[in-house]
């Protein structure tokens, strides 16, 4: 049965568990060993930012970078742990979501969604910063 992209982010929703921006935050300021991934494409984050500290994996690499299977120059050693803590992130949330459940499908087993996205991470009041590509 085909899917459309709206069931696919409920789902993924259902699925990986969400965190607001403020505990994004707090999260991310005790753990530094958490990773925070921002899944847009490079010129959609050059418009919104990029949250500090985030890496920009776009989530159509993501795919091939989190496998461990893949040639190692196509892996990101970032996603060697699967146990790491990942808050996922888009600009306002689906894409995040469609992230954080690839990653859930691919093993990672500590994965959250940043709710709402860089977008709520900017109205929560928190600083954003250029994206140099």
């Amino acid at each position: 049965m085909a899917k459309t992209f709206n069931q696919m982010v409920a789902e993924a929703l259902a699925a990986v568990p969400v965190i607001s921006a403020a505990d994004a935050r707090r999260t991310l300021e005790a753990d530094p060993a958490a990773l925070l991934i921002d899944v847009q494409d490079a010129q959609d984050i050059a418009a919104t930012g990029l949250i500090p500290g985030a890496q920009p994996i776009s989530r159509g690499s993501l795919t091939y970078k989190a496998d461990n299977e893949v040639p190692e120059d196509w892996r990101d050693p970032q996603l060697a742990d699967r146990q790491r803590l990942i808050i996922t992130t888009c600009t306002y949330g689906p894409m995040g979501a469609l992230g954080g459940k690839l990653l859930q499908d691919m093993g990672f087993s500590n994965v959250r969604i940043l709710e709402g996205g860089v977008q709520a991470w900017k109205d929560a009041g928190f600083d954003t910063e250029v994206f140099q590509g």
